[in-house]
């Protein structure tokens, strides 16, 4: 049952319809993967210059050292890619015994971005990739001008790291973060690029820059060698989904949180959602119950696949035991639930469309921020810190190991109806990406609304316990409504914003074309022609 719904939410955006449609969260980004498309390029063109430029553009966010996913239909299929990186070989369990730390050479794990942009290239690109870098190479070497979110949250990061090895010589070139609308330059970055362009990113894992990278970590304690950048390898791992009504959302298989949204939407598949509204208090209790479910279960079972024991992702996804989860959900009260028994004994985000229907959503993160704060001297590569994705519990199917995937949080997201492509989609922004996918895809699927729309409306997300942060934006009537069903309620000012995360959507139009919104939380853009 669809119900006409058209609120409308405080915004500075339209939908962008076009043919061609790029949406990115800066828009030196968007114009760099619509420059792509301009020349002749496909989709995945688009989405490579363009996250490489978001790895420059947006070091708050992403960088020559992150990690990536992507999502992307070819015309014919649908396939799925993990460019997620491994730990050291020296990670035993052993090395952290009091637990794993957030910043430093003792979080990094090695970076699987560029990896990513090698692959997709070479098996889906037009062009290759010293064009395809060329636009992140100019702002590395010639500067930009930082946009405003970017430039409060490089002033909050470099807080945090400035004393990390290597960080304030990048990052902080005058002994502080760049203002908005000051000129920022890298040439170590530009110097990178050219070099993984000109060997096909072998530089990068064996070569030169692999050599630096090596170097770095020895000198101050860290375990990353070159055998270990060597080693790192990409899955084409293809995507699990879950249906709901005529539509199948589709994620990342572990060792991302996407199967969380697959989950929640399967709980959701058992209850009365479909008879309310997108702001109504009983459908935003339903959804956050079945987010809390499912997390609950993620954060218990959900790991590198090859460890993921007893419980694999077919008895998470189970559609007896989500419809036993669902039937915990109470309508008139919030609830604190455990983890199941399924078996029974901070992120940038982009999406594109092109003409010939190609769509990509390509998510790459450096997981905090910047990330561990480390940045090799001379290369512009600032590193991951996705070793705290680990645990050090024993036992836990997520316990850090050598040449082991952690937990990861960045999802990309990707809808199909019938067979064919619809949205790809997602959010950055840490532990809300899951849930966020579960709140995008029912604002444009059930309700109707258009990816800009649904890119601006109020959202909450789960915390601790009962708890609940929410936007000011959300009415006040509704807050006062889930307040009084039990969940304690974290109202987040604004320049907590990016705790809400970042949407990039591009749906396909029925009579060809796409819709696309771009997140008014970030500097982003949504454009085409």
């Amino acid at each position: 049952m669809h119900l006409p719904h058209h609120p409308v939410y405080p915004s500075r955006r339209s939908p962008v319809l076009a043919g061609n449609v790029v949406a990115t969260s800066q828009p030196l980004a968007t114009q760099a993967g619509l420059a792509m498309l301009h020349q002749g390029g496909n989709a995945i063109d688009a989405a490579i210059a363009a996250a490489a430029v978001l790895a420059i553009v947006e070091p708050t966010g992403c960088g020559l050292g992150s990690d990536a996913f992507c999502i992307l239909w070819d015309g014919k299929e649908l396939h799925g890619l993990n460019a997620s990186g491994r730990a050291p070989a020296a990670w035993t369990p052993e090395r952290f015994a009091s637990g794993m730390p957030q910043h430093g050479w003792e979080s990094v794990t090695v970076p699987g971005a560029v990896s990513a942009w090698v692959d997709l290239t070479e098996r889906f690109g037009t062009f290759d990739l010293p064009t395809l870098l060329a636009p992140a190479i100019r702002y590395a070497e010639e500067g930009f001008a930082v946009s405003p979110v970017v430039a409060r949250s490089w002033a909050m990061g470099a807080e945090v790291l400035q004393g990390q090895p290597g960080f304030a010589e990048t990052f902080m070139p005058e002994g502080r973060a760049p203002k908005a609308g000051e000129w920022f330059r890298n040439p170590g970055a530009a110097r990178t690029l050219r070099a993984i362009a000109e060997t096909r990113g072998r530089a990068f894992y064996e070569g030169e820059i692999a050599q630096e990278i090596a170097a770095f970590a020895r000198a101050n304690g860290g375990a990353m060698t070159v055998e270990d950048l060597a080693a790192h390898r990409n899955d084409w791992c293809g995507t699990i989904s879950q249906g709901f009504d005529d539509v199948d959302l589709h994620e990342i298989p572990p060792n991302g949180q996407g199967i969380a949204a697959l989950m929640a939407l399967g709980i959701l598949q058992h209850t009365p959602i479909r008879e309310h509204g997108p702001d109504d208090l009983a459908a935003v209790h339903l959804q956050i119950e079945a987010v809390k479910l499912a997390h609950r279960d993620l954060h218990a079972y959900v790991a590198d696949p090859d460890h993921m024991y007893p419980v694999d992702r077919a008895d998470l996804l189970d559609a007896d035991y989500l419809k036993s989860r669902a039937a915990l959900i109470d309508t008139t009260r919030a609830q604190d639930f455990g983890s199941g028994a399924p078996r029974q004994g901070g992120t940038v985000l982009l999406s594109v469309g092109d003409a010939a229907g190609r769509m990509v959503s390509f998510i790459q993160s450096n997981y905090a921020g910047f990330g561990s704060g480390v940045v090799v001297p001379g290369t512009g590569v600032s590193m991951q810190n996705r070793g705290f994705g680990f645990t050090t519990e024993p036992g836990h199917p997520n316990r850090v190991g050598p040449g082991k995937r952690p937990f990861h949080t960045i999802i990309p997201g990707f809808v199909m109806k019938g067979g064919a492509p619809l949205l790809a989609f997602g959010m950055m922004g840490g532990p809300i990406q899951a849930q966020g996918h579960v709140q995008l895809l029912l604002r444009t699927q059930l309700w109707n609304q258009n990816p800009q729309t649904a890119a601006d409306a109020p959202r909450w997300r789960i915390l601790e316990g009962l708890g609940v942060a929410c936007e000011p934006t959300m009415a006040p009537g509704l807050l006062d409504g889930l307040a009084a069903l039990g969940h304690v309620l974290q109202v987040e000012t604004p320049d907590k914003a990016f705790g809400f995360g970042g949407a990039q959507l591009v749906q396909r139009l029925a009579d060809g074309g796409y819709a696309a919104g771009s997140d008014p939380r970030k500097d982003g853009q949504a454009a085409g022609f």
